[in-house]
């Protein structure tokens, strides 16, 4: 047994797996290690790794680099999907001495025998049919608020996607072990949980190792609106194909459900949609943002969506520019679409060039700042209520409205973590929103 010391963690990529970096934490704690932070020194560091973009797999070398000059002789494992698609890859990165895979990641302290430094790093990775369990997960201590993974996998076939390749197929967590974690998230005083998932609008395939539904998104939506102690549930992302008219109006009338919601697009051109083996049309998705505006007139509403994939034309992408444009959204988080590897996309003519992707990326961000503005506007002299963040910024504290409208106020320790009805006021030249409080 080797002497226990401290580690230390770096998580790229998605909520799914801020949740799941902390679970692996934690499996090191209960084991003796202390955790420090990833700028300190440290006998270990973790690197919790993305496969969704090329930027993602170029961060890594650079982490790398960044824990290597902190301490040269540091032991560096790395994990998550990029660890699952290419374990040989990562493993020949210099100072990289341990890479593990989908199933092997939840056990990494039982891999690391000593903290010698390899020559080459050395790989366990199970092949993804094997990963036909499911590790129940989520943050804590690391936020105001939590990240609780409530499904996995995901049996979709998108063409530009890894995320089945890297992470199996879809599966959930039983609904009586997602309300236990949602307690023990609440009994830390955490005001805020953030459902996460691969796909979770899927959730109750695989609830109990078998392939039917034993469960709906709904039911777990339901229960957890029951459970005591929890201020806000919010919804991560989840597919317009799979958020149900019941699930919309029971979360506009619900006691713990905020209305913010954050609904995959990905293209506005139908024709493009089929070719990315998207399971809805754009006017599924119009009729989603009409509902949810009937019931909840100030939910917030992000939109995910991807310029240059292959044969998007300049016709193709002004109809998704201007279908975003005339729909009533709030903001917009926009992919480049990159090459990966096993991909059906990746074999698809009418590439992109470079160029046009970033002035396709750059017309769509301006959008989103557009729309964002507007989305602020609407809400200001409206009485919200905002949680606010731990972290001292430039002499600010920030927080969130329930209906994801971010604002800023002189910082005060005494508002970390608490919620406060407000009104809101006037948008700053920083695009955040000015308040004043409500007198209780």
């Amino acid at each position: 047994m080797i002497n226990k010391k401290k580690v230390a963690f770096y998580t790229l990529g998605c909520k799914l797996n801020f949740a799941e970096t902390s679970t692996i934490a934690r499996s090191f704690e209960e084991d003796g290690y202390t955790r420090v932070d990833f700028e300190d020194p440290a006998d270990i560091y973790v690197i919790n790794t993305c496969s969704v973009t090329e930027n993602a797999d170029k961060q890594f070398k650079q982490i790398v680099r960044k824990a290597l000059k902190t301490n040269p002789k540091a032991f560096l494992a790395a994990v998550g999907c990029y660890a699952q698609l290419k374990p040989e890859e990562l493993a020949s990165v210099d100072g990289v001495d341990l890479v593990l895979g989908a199933k092997e990641k939840f056990n990494i302290t039982q891999y690391i025998d000593d903290l010698t430094k390899n020559n080459e790093g050395i790989v366990h990775s199970c092949e993804i049919a094997e990963t036909d369990f499911y590790v129940g997960s989520y943050s804590i201590g690391d936020r105001t608020r939590a990240f609780l993974k409530v499904q996995d996998g995901c049996d979709y076939k998108c063409t530009y996607c890894t995320i089945p390749m890297a992470r199996g197929i879809s599966r959930s967590d039983t609904i009586e072990n997602i309300l236990a974690n949602a307690k023990k998230i609440s009994d830390k005083g955490i005001k805020e949980i953030v459902l996460t998932g691969v796909n979770i609008g899927d959730y109750g395939k695989g609830e109990f190792g078998n392939k039917k539904h034993e469960h709906t998104f709904l039911e777990l939506v339901q229960a957890l609106d029951k459970v005591e102690g929890i201020e806000r549930l919010r919804i991560s992302s989840i597919e317009p194909n799979l958020i149900k008219d019941e699930t919309i109006d029971f979360i506009a009338q619900s006691k713990a459900f905020v209305p913010h919601f954050h609904i995959p697009l990905q293209s506005g051109s139908n024709d493009i949609l089929k070719k990315m083996k998207r399971r809805y049309l754009r006017e599924l998705y119009v009729s989603r943002v009409a509902k949810i505006r009937e019931v909840m007139p100030d939910a917030c509403i992000g939109v995910d969506v991807i310029v240059g994939f292959p044969g998007e034309t300049d016709e193709h992408f002004l109809e998704t520019y201007h279908f975003l444009n005339e729909l009533d959204i709030s903001y917009l988080h926009v992919f480049t679409y990159s090459e990966r590897d096993n991909t059906e996309a990746v074999l698809m003519d009418g590439v992109v060039p470079d160029a046009v992707r970033a002035k396709r990326s750059k017309m769509l961000r301006g959008l989103s700042a557009k729309k964002r503005n507007a989305f602020y506007e609407s809400q200001l002299g409206k009485e919200k209520t905002v949680l606010f963040e731990s972290d001292n910024k430039q002499g600010y504290i920030h927080g969130f409205t329930e209906n994801y409208v971010k604002v800023k106020a002189p910082w005060d320790p005494a508002l970390v973590n608490t919620l406060h009805k407000v009104r809101l006021t006037k948008i700053d030249a920083d695009g955040m929103v000015r308040f004043e409080f409500i007198p209780a």
